[in-house]
């Protein structure tokens, strides 16, 4: 009977946790790729599954759509302005609105995917001011120019941050002297906390939320560090020095594009560029970490990765054009294979399997996730839109959601 109540309590606070999870938002309710749609196609049809809706002629972004209650929300750059679009399945736009400043140098299109919480919506321009904006009406609720209100310090793309919600906060990253990170109360704006600089400039990590036992933090990375934050008062739980040691020859990778995945006590990230992805066990008082082991082959570029049961599955970077597919071993991050086909990309996982998109021409596949080879089970090409292909895949109620560019695609993917 003990052990009964001991699983039954465990079960609802469990449950209690998931139903405050943002389930609209960058990479799934997790943040972690992982998608939990149910009777999906298992293969498609050799031109692809049915294209529902295409929308044309939107601001050009690399920022993923989610939809919510019928209506796709997504970020696009007219001009020097950064805008969001509400847009019904029937293709009309329901309204858009101005919310910031865009980022107007290297690759200044808009990254940020909009977090929904209730009939609040949250994004972040791509120089760094934080905007609730009412779902419903599109009205803006309050704006915050954090980058000049906390002298922030940009890395050479501005901001790709897309905001996590947490309780009745929403996470912005600074980097910079005068702070790191920074809470502000959802539905006002006004500043819960801001963390110490732990040192380093932002980068284009998007937070996650990290729970374990009694152990909850938010996980976020400055261009030197990751660090996991208690989420009640913003002091620094731990940091792990995410830099290669200075040594002759050394070539130090500032540049993290990355969340983190976790499982249990454990957190895998990687960065791009012939750095070393890491496996990190944080201890049971989440007052510091440890590395477990470090790979030198999934050094994702900024696709992402995924796990699947015993597995992580992602890309890596052989050059800013070239990557491989890759899947480790989560417990000791041994090579299962590391395969060519085309080149790196985004990937996502749904209903038994991997969603692949490689970024130089637009081929999309269907992979079984199986560590004994890049198994793919269907795959077609996307050719509407300009730029690489960039953008996370969303799934979402028997939906693909893609974006290209100035495109908006959604796809039926229900069985």
């Amino acid at each position: 009977m003990k052990l009964t109540t001991g699983i039954l309590s465990i079960l609802v606070g469990i449950i209690v946790f998931q139903s405050k999870a943002q389930e609209t938002q960058w990479r799934g309710p997790e943040r972690s790729g992982i998608f939990p749609e149910t009777g999906l196609l298992q293969e498609w049809p050799e031109s692809g599954p049915e294209l529902i809706l295409k929308v044309d002629n939107l601001g050009k972004g690399y920022s993923t759509p989610v939809l919510d209650n019928a209506v796709i929300y997504i970020t696009g750059k007219e001009g020097e302005e950064d805008f969001l679009y509400a847009v019904e399945m029937s293709g009309k736009i329901k309204y858009k609105v101005k919310y910031g400043r865009s980022w107007e140098n290297s690759y200044p299109d808009t990254r940020s995917t909009p977090t929904i919480d209730e009939d609040h919506l949250y994004v972040i321009s791509g120089m760094g001011e934080v905007v609730c904006i009412n779902k419903i009406e599109g009205t803006i609720l309050w704006n915050i120019n954090a980058y000049e209100k906390y002298k922030g310090e940009l890395h050479r793309w501005g901001v790709a941050e897309s905001p996590l919600v947490i309780d009745d906060k929403v996470i912005y990253t600074n980097g910079g002297s005068e702070t790191s990170f920074i809470a502000f109360n959802k539905l006002t704006g006004e500043e819960v906390w801001k963390t110490e600089s732990v040192g380093g400039a932002r980068t284009y990590v998007s937070p996650v939320i990290y729970k374990n036992g009694d152990v909850r933090q938010i996980l976020g990375s400055t261009s030197d560090y990751v660090v996991g934050i208690n989420p009640e008062n913003g002091n620094i739980d731990w940091k792990y020095y995410y830099l290669l040691q200075e040594s002759e020859g050394v070539k130090q990778v500032t540049i993290s594009p990355n969340s983190a995945i976790i499982k249990g006590n454990e957190i895998f990230i990687s960065k791009g560029y012939n750095s070393y992805g890491v496996m990190l066990i944080v201890a049971e008082d989440g007052k510091n970490v440890k590395e477990k082991w470090r790979t030198e082959v999934l050094d994702t570029h900024h696709g992402h990765y995924v796990n699947v049961g015993d597995y992580i599955y992602g890309s890596n970077w052989l050059n800013n054009s070239q990557g491989n597919w890759v899947c480790l071993r989560w417990d000791k991050g041994e090579v299962m294979y590391e395969e060519e086909w085309k080149t790196k990309g985004p990937i996502a996982f749904a209903d038994s399997k991997l969603y692949c998109w490689e970024e130089r021409t637009g081929n999309f596949a269907l992979v079984n996730p199986t560590p004994e080879k890049f198994d793919i089970v269907s795959s077609f090409r996307i050719q509407d839109g300009s730029g690489p292909y960039w953008a996370h895949p969303y799934i979402k109620e028997g939906k693909l959601l893609l974006r290209h560019g100035e495109v908006l695609l959604v796809y039926n993917i229900k069985a």
